[in-house]
């Protein structure tokens, strides 16, 4: 089996909220930056288990600089075969889904995991653009994922129930918290990433369509306002004109 997994860098869960040119990019001096774990924990980890169930390679792509080079590392440490990096600066989901698509479309994966979303502007997006560009079904939140030949059987919780799924291979899915257990890279692990593959390719031509106007944070929180227990009548007044919730 041939498996490729989405992987994007992130900030760290820690790092403080700011921003800089006017408010219109994202201010990353002195922030950590990590593998996104809806991409670490479930899509890679479920691959890497699918993998060595069933044989096959294992590959990796993230769009973005050099500078996530080191966070790819990781995800070669904790099982990956070889790694690839889109070199190209992404301005939304759709600019990303575009450069996996392009490099995937000819390299005949057998199944494509994405993490459902990530941590940083939460889109769950690019997974579904990814099967709408290559042709291919697709399967969104999805916390079970087993492979039978070339049977695709997913669980999904939907609404208290649980749907179960099936598709044929080549198949992208999104991957949901239940899909596998994280796993934290050993030493073995680290030193042989040094020398996996990390194959750096072009990022392929592609009309922007959105731009970020601005970002702003929200209001600080306000003190919480204390109303004596036989003040009943003052607490419904409150939440109808300050908190406007009634």
């Amino acid at each position: 089996m041939k498996i490729l997994v989405l992987i994007s860098q992130v900030p760290d869960t820690t790092a403080r909220i700011a921003f800089t040119n006017d408010n219109t990019a994202y201010d990353a001096g002195g922030v950590q930056f990590i593998v996104n774990p809806y991409d670490e924990w479930y899509a890679l980890v479920r691959g890497l288990e699918l993998k060595e169930a069933q044989g096959g390679t294992l590959t990796t792509v993230t769009v973005g600089g050099a500078d996530t080079e080191a966070t790819i590392r990781k995800a070669l440490a904790i099982g990956a075969d070889e790694a690839v990096r889109i070199d190209a600066q992404p301005n939304d989901s759709y600019e990303v889904a575009v450069q996996v698509a392009a490099y995937a479309k000819d390299k005949g994966f057998d199944l494509i995991l994405a993490g459902k979303e990530t941590i940083d502007h939460n889109g769950s997006q690019v997974g579904p653009m990814v099967a709408e560009l290559l042709d291919l079904p697709f399967i969104s939140l999805a916390s079970k994922l087993d492979i039978a030949g070339t049977t695709a059987t997913a669980e999904r919780d939907v609404k208290g129930e649980l749907e179960i799924v099936e598709a044929a291979l080549p198949l992208v899915v999104s991957c949901a918290k239940g899909m596998a257990e994280q796993r934290i890279p050993n030493m073995r692990g680290i030193m042989a990433a040094r020398t996996k593959p990390l194959q750096v390719v072009p990022a392929v031509p592609v009309d922007r369509l959105s731009a970020t106007v601005r970002f702003e944070l929200p209001p600080p929180k306000q003190a919480v306002k204390m109303i004596p227990a036989d003040e009943a009548g003052k607490l419904i007044e409150l939440l109808h004109t300050e908190a406007k919730v009634i």
